[in-house]
């Protein structure tokens, strides 16, 4: 088996970047504009188009606010692994910034260099999407600053 596994600085805080992630039908508007161009939801089950006409269909495995982590697994679509389980994990920083975790572990091991040049695309957009989102409110310990009028 092959994983590919990918982790990046996002300016944003956790709980910023987990009430994105955890959109979990709202992937081509939140998470990744532009390199996903639409996402349908139906129960457990999201189908997401990618800009380049890839679609696949993904489940949901676990959506968990307390690790601020979901997990899905590819069942269906113009993708074909054997087997595909990723999860993607908001992590807290120093200075209220958050680790983006992105892990991926795919059969049969030929697709992992595919994978890893769309996961590396999509890491690119998906932080721009995030810093781009997030309304800046002070960090814990940091004056607000006002202006007046």
């Amino acid at each position: 088996m092959a994983s590919v596994h990918r982790e990046f600085l996002v300016d944003a805080t956790p709980d910023q970047v987990w009430d994105v992630l955890a959109d979990f039908g709202a992937v081509h508007e939140r998470l990744a504009p532009g390199f996903v161009t639409d996402t349908r939801l139906d129960a457990d089950t999201r189908t997401v188009t990618f800009a380049e006409g890839t679609v696949v269909a993904e489940r949901l495995v676990d959506l968990d606010p307390v690790r601020r982590c979901v997990a899905y697994t590819v069942v269906g679509g113009s993708l074909h692994p054997s087997h595909h389980h990723a999860w993607m994990q908001a992590l807290p920083e120093a200075g209220g910034t958050t680790r983006f975790v992105w892990h991926i572990d795919v059969l049969p091991e030929d697709l992992a260099a595919p994978i890893t040049e769309f996961v590396d695309h999509g890491a690119t957009v998906i932080r721009a999407a995030l810093e781009a989102a997030v309304t800046r409110s002070p960090r814990e310990g940091e004056p607000v600053h006002e202006t007046a009028r």
